[in-house]
């Protein structure tokens, strides 16, 4: 086994050790979709494989949960194989989170990720699990109130069109 493989070898069975270690002590956390809710801030870092071999890629992306199963997102910077892309603004998607903080995240024709959700919901940690990918990354609560509505909401909101609240 070469370095490389090794060291992703060493890294999945510790990422799988602490993730264990994490949930089992605690006997009475209950996670639902409404643990995750508010504005967040996504990024992660991984490789897109093509023709066999593999580019590195990275994202950033706000989103906000509304703790109902749904998501936004104003938009998103990307960078793969050094090509910035910017996604527009209106991207949504949906998740179901368990009572044990784990579950999924599925965007509409796009990326499907595996989410391990903290039991507040101020970090959740995802992987996707859909491509050519290896692709991994964080999530971290900025707020756990919504958007303003009206003249003073956020321009996050505004470009979203996001819901928001009263």
């Amino acid at each position: 086994m070469n370095i490389s493989a090794t060291h992703r070898f060493v890294t999945a069975a510790l990422a799988c050790c602490i993730s264990g270690a994490a949930f089992s002590g605690s006997d009475d956390v209950t996670c639902s979709n409404a643990t995750l809710r508010g504005m967040y801030m996504f990024s992660a870092s991984g490789y897109q494989i093509v023709a066999g071999e593999a580019q590195p890629k990275a994202i950033i992306e706000p989103l906000t949960f509304y703790g109902d199963g749904t998501l936004s997102s104003p938009g998103a910077t990307r960078s793969v194989n050094g090509t910035i892309f910017r996604s527009p603004a209106g991207g949504g998607g949906t998740y179901v989170l368990g009572e044990d903080c784990i579950g999924t995240l599925v965007f509409p024709n796009g990326p499907t990720f595996d989410i391990f959700a903290s039991p507040k919901g101020d970090d959740m940690w995802m992987i996707m699990t859909n491509g050519a990918n290896v692709f991994q990354g964080n999530v971290t609560r900025l707020t756990a109130a919504l958007p303003a509505c009206g003249a003073g909401s956020s321009e996050i909101a505004r470009i979203s069109g996001a819901r928001c609240r009263d």
